[in-house]
């Protein structure tokens, strides 16, 4: 079952304590930091400016130990960005096979959620759930950074379900 995050996300500061504290009770259960790996599929860079926005002081999740990582292979999620272009396909399956398990897919963006203006176009692959199971849905173009660290909390809650040996 996959999980849509509110495309406004909510900028206000109690909203993102609320969120603040979610992340770091998140992180304290699964016993350790939860490393992302970013993929870019074709974007026209919106969303990969925002999830980089949502790293830097303003939003910092990188307090929580929500970091950065260049491997697939340390990745606990996976941050998935773009239409899924033809030539973007085999690499986004390979990718995804690499990531060890247990593994959650965040699609970020409208690009992935449902091909935004790319819909039904013949070079590309989109939704993403047509490639490769996705978790947890960002809409907006692009999302907010509040909205990505919401989309994050959600994957992180769906990680600890799974670590404690839930179902997917």
């Amino acid at each position: 079952m996959s999980i849509k995050v509110p495309a406004n996300g909510g900028s206000n500061s109690l909203e993102r304590e609320r969120l603040e504290k979610r992340i770091a009770g998140l992180c304290r259960y699964i016993g350790r930091s939860p490393w992302v790996f970013h993929i870019n599929t074709g974007s026209c860079n919106g969303c990969d400016i925002e999830i980089i926005a949502a790293l830097t002081p303003r939003y910092d999740a990188e307090r929580f130990g929500v970091k950065l990582v260049g491997s697939p292979r340390h990745a606990d999620i996976l941050l998935v960005t773009g239409p899924v272009t033809n030539q973007s396909l085999e690499r986004v399956k390979l990718v995804y096979e690499q990531t060890p398990e247990p593994k959650i897919v965040v699609a970020v963006g409208s690009c992935p959620t449902g091909g935004s203006v790319f819909y039904e176009s013949p070079f590309t692959n989109a939704p993403l759930s047509n490639a490769i199971p996705v978790d947890v849905y960002v809409p907006g173009c692009p999302p907010r950074p509040e909205a990505i660290l919401h989309g994050v909390v959600l994957a992180l809650e769906k990680l600890a379900k799974l670590l404690k040996g839930g179902d997917k």
